[in-house]
């Protein structure tokens, strides 16, 4: 990592780690001018999962449309940038590669500074998009697809990891459990909708790895427990909502009581919810009833900056780079990187 003199102006920000394509423009001192996003929902659906070569393939194709309609909605054109941040990790590998090839060829262009940000701290700190950002010392949960993650904050930087999963994420588990049912891709979102339609304690499902001490996370044996239950009823619609509702109170208890644990055993006032997953309606409002109950507060992302997003990316780069950290010229892309590896703010 080295250091920049470009410490302040407009940074774009470009986001390719998987299945969508976003770009934006934020600026320290007048917040986020614009931003853009792309999904990949339709192409992979017919799969029932994201394939790789074809995400990386519609990145290609899709990425400078979007920086050029992000810069004109932002009413800039690319001399106007001061630097420019993009997703480094972790992600798929051919995806990366092309943000990281786009911004390392801008910022060389323009003579201006480029910085690789690591996927998961943008999440974190995504919730300073917003009106009343948290400061730091907190805690955050980041649940998303591929991780379901608790980290103690001391700093933008500093971060220690309270809990993992050792098996599958939150979401994931989501995705699974909605193919296994029959719901069509993004299986996620739409067995969180069913959920909806149906009354909780049909089914009980247990709170996986809650009844002995630690923050760790396992959802797999939940996701086999939802398979039997299944395999074992009539398979009706109102069955399938049934299954769906309990499920998800499974996953959101299992996640409360954790984040509970977390804020007690660091003794943090603030807890930031971040990932896909925290887009979840009944998450949201259970942790909020648990910090009501508790004495902490929440923080949550608006609901476009749960999922991977060009925003997030833009402002975790800005801070580093407004910190005078920027990287080499290398295009450099790191599918698997540890988030406590990262270093602190100087």
């Amino acid at each position: 990592m080295a250091t920049s003199n470009a410490k302040h102006g407009p940074v774009l920000g470009i986001e390719t780690s998987c299945d969508e394509t976003g770009v934006a423009v934020y600026d320290r001192s007048r917040g986020l001018l614009a931003h853009a996003l792309y999904s990949q929902i339709d192409l992979h659906a017919e799969y029932g999962g994201v394939v790789p070569e074809l995400a990386s393939r519609d990145h290609v194709r899709k990425l400078m449309p979007l920086i050029r309609q992000t810069l004109a909605e932002s009413g800039m054109v690319v001399a106007d940038l001061a630097g420019v941040a993009y997703t480094a990790g972790p992600g798929l590998v051919g995806a990366l590669l092309v943000g990281a090839a786009a911004a390392r060829s801008l910022a060389w262009a323009l003579e201006i500074p480029a910085i690789g940000v690591h996927h998961m701290e943008g999440h974190l700190l995504a919730p300073m998009l917003e009106d009343e950002p948290p400061e730091p010392p907190f805690v955050a949960l980041l649940v998303s697809g591929g991780h379901s993650m608790l980290i103690e904050v001391e700093a933008i930087g500093c971060y220690r990891l309270l809990g993992d999963t050792l098996d599958d994420a939150a979401g994931e588990a989501f995705d699974k459990t909605a193919k296994l049912m029959g719901l069509p891709y993004p299986g996620g979102p739409t067995l969180a909708r069913l959920a909806e339609t149906a009354e909780p304690g049909q089914f009980r499902f247990t709170r996986p790895m809650t009844d002995r001490p630690g923050l760790d996370f396992s959802f797999s044996g939940l996701k086999t427990q939802v398979l039997l239950a299944w395999q074992r009823s009539d398979q009706a619609d109102s069955t399938r909502a049934a299954i769906a509702r309990d499920f998800e109170e499974a996953i959101v208890d299992t996640l409360v009581i954790k984040c509970r644990r977390a804020m007690t055993a660091t003794g943090a006032k603030r807890l930031v919810i971040a990932g896909g997953v925290g887009a979840n309606k009944r998450l949201r409002a259970r942790l909020a009833q648990a910090a009501g109950a508790d004495g902490f507060q929440t923080y949550f992302p608006r609901l476009e900056f749960c999922t991977d997003n060009g925003a997030m990316i833009a402002l975790a780069g800005a801070i580093r780079l407004a910190a005078g950290q920027h990287n080499d010229p290398q295009i450099k892309v790191f599918p698997r990187w540890d988030l406590e590896t990262l270093s602190a703010l100087t």
